[in-house]
């Protein structure tokens, strides 16, 4: 069973329809990027799926004891607050010591629980909000462009960290980006969202997709060169699109394994 899964699920805020008939199913350690461009929905999908927006129509069913955590787009501490990264992951309520320790290492601060949030730098604030949502070991882990801000090989490096927190906690992610650079290399499965579901897929398939293209332009196929995944065997992808019709495609690639980030150079 899926971890979350939605049916013809519609969203519609006073008068305005926001989402329509989407139907969306993440499994255990799945990568899922959402993408699309402003005002498509994105946000409100993610606050439909942790119960913080009532759907208008359709339905979203969650696993028994589903636990999520969630990485917000920012969050506004004051400066002058005098507040350890440590005392912040125990608001709202305390944890053990051993537990604050872990989830930091998880986030790739191990040494930072004495410092102040005021000193941290974006990078450094983005991965104790990850910290924070790792602290109740997730079983999905929900990310509304966590990377806003940051630069490009801050962005990437913190993706990559995004990338060893599933293999080593085996959670699922599902992440909401306009990154496409960083995002479409980092996903095992894509969907293109502009108030219903354009097309979904692999990232490769996605990025060939009309739909895609037509809302991000044809250049951004070059997005994928960014990270290869290149490797000695045939791929059966499939890039499913909004109107029920399915493409199937194999590729024949005769690379060795290589995983390139150049975004991190």
């Amino acid at each position: 069973m899926s971890l979350i899964r939605t049916e013809g699920l519609s969203v519609r805020i006073g008068r305005t329809q926001i989402l329509s008939d989407v139907d969306f199913a993440i499994d255990r350690g799945e990568i899922v990027t959402i993408v699309g461009p402003n005002g498509s929905g994105k946000s409100t999908l993610l606050r439909a799926l942790i119960g913080a927006v009532a759907p208008s129509a359709g339905k979203v069913e969650r696993a028994q004891g589903l636990r999520i955590g969630y990485v917000p787009q920012k969050l506004h501490i004051d400066p002058t607050l005098p507040m350890t990264v440590g005392r912040f992951l125990n608001l709202p309520r305390r944890h053990e010591k051993a537990a604050v320790r872990m989830a930091l290492e998880q986030a790739g601060l191990p040494d930072l629980a004495e410092r102040q949030m005021g000193d941290l730098s974006g990078g450094q604030f983005q991965r104790v909000l990850l910290a924070r949502a790792l602290m109740e070991m997730p079983d999905l882990l929900l990310l509304d462009e966590a990377t806003q801000g940051l630069d490009q090989p801050g962005s990437a490096a913190f993706y990559r960290r995004i990338e060893e927190v599933r293999r080593d906690l085996g959670c699922a992610v599902l992440m909401v980006s306009h990154e496409l650079h960083v995002v479409m290399s980092a996903s095992d499965r894509v969907i293109c969202l502009n108030g219903h579901v354009c097309c979904e897929g692999k990232p490769e398939m996605v990025a060939q997709a009309e739909e895609y293209r037509a809302l991000f332009g044809t250049g951004t196929r070059g997005a994928l060169a960014l990270y290869r995944h290149d490797h000695d065997h045939e791929h059966d992808h499939g890039c499913t699109h909004g109107d029920g019709h399915g493409h199937d495609h194999v590729h024949d690639h005769d690379h060795d394994h290589e995983h390139t980030h150049e975004a991190a150079r």
